[in-house]
């Protein structure tokens, strides 16, 4: 009938669906008719993949194809890589010395970005260190609340292994990602453990970016206490959990108001960047 076909073309644009006949429910107890499918399924895998995110207008076109290129790899924000980006664009052109750190990684999209840059920029004389349990999340203490007041440890016993909050990743997982960036696999440094028991025998003597990711405060004052020292001046560092677990900003308070270090931390959602005097 006419209105059925018009009806159908506005549908078919829109939705991809079309008005059918109803079809007879089977009599009761009998099994329904099972028919394939293939021209839906065809459809389905032709489906479009999720559009890359907006991006502001200030965002350059390799920034914004790193942001879209690890998005898979990673739970942190376009605003928070972009930060990233320009931070190790930062310390290859005013030759900042160091290597560039990362505790807290999950999948490792984060360094997988600052890995690209140091690509684009032909700096392949850093190293990049990859500090994580590779096993999601430990323990939090009480002081680990998130901004709003709820208990990270409430949380975790609440969500399960693949939350945001547990943040479970394999080393297995990070390396495979790491293979598809075009970059010296030597340089590339995966340590497994705890930071309180790796940090800081394991890390590099000199650091031009460090970036904080481990959530809790007692990870978080550890970090700060062996890591900073060594940030050259002209450094970045980068927290990214200021604004979200209240243990993380205590941590850098504290840290802060006992060692004098005079910096201006700078809102990046709801993480902090600051570059080192």
């Amino acid at each position: 009938m006419t209105w059925r076909k018009n009806i159908n073309g506005g549908l078919r644009q829109l939705t991809g669906y079309e008005l059918r006949k109803p079809v007879p429910s089977p009599r009761c107890g009998a099994a329904p008719k099972r028919t394939a499918r293939p021209a839906a399924k065809a459809a389905a895998k032709a489906a479009p993949k999720p559009a890359a995110p907006s991006f502001p207008a200030d965002y350059d076109d390799l920034a914004k194809a790193t942001i879209t290129a690890v998005r898979p790899w990673t739970m942190t924000s376009p605003e928070k890589l972009n930060a990233l980006i320009h931070a190790v664009r930062h310390v290859v052109a005013h030759d900042v010395p160091g290597d560039i750190v990362e505790c807290g990684v999950w999948r490792g999209g984060s360094m997988q970005a600052a890995a690209r840059t140091l690509r684009e920029a032909g700096d392949e004389s850093r190293d990049l260190y990859l500090f994580d349990t590779y096993e999601g999340m430990p323990p939090p203490s009480g002081r680990d609340l998130r901004h709003d007041g709820a208990s990270a440890a409430d949380l975790l016993e609440r969500d399960d292994r693949g939350s945001g909050v547990r943040a479970v990743a394999s080393l297995e997982d990070v390396r495979e990602g790491f293979a598809q960036v075009d970059f010296p696999a030597e340089r590339v440094h995966y340590v497994k453990g705890l930071v309180q028991d790796t940090v800081p025998e394991r890390a590099p003597e000199r650091i031009s970016v460090l970036r904080l990711d481990t959530d809790w405060y007692a990870s978080t004052r550890h970090e700060l206490a062996h890591l900073y020292p060594r940030l050259s001046p002209g450094g970045v560092l980068i927290l990214d959990d200021y604004g979200w677990w209240q243990g993380s900003r205590e941590a850098v308070e504290e840290y802060l108001a006992e060692t004098g270090a005079r910096l201006l931390l700078l809102r990046v959602d709801e993480g902090r960047i600051a570059v080192k005097p």
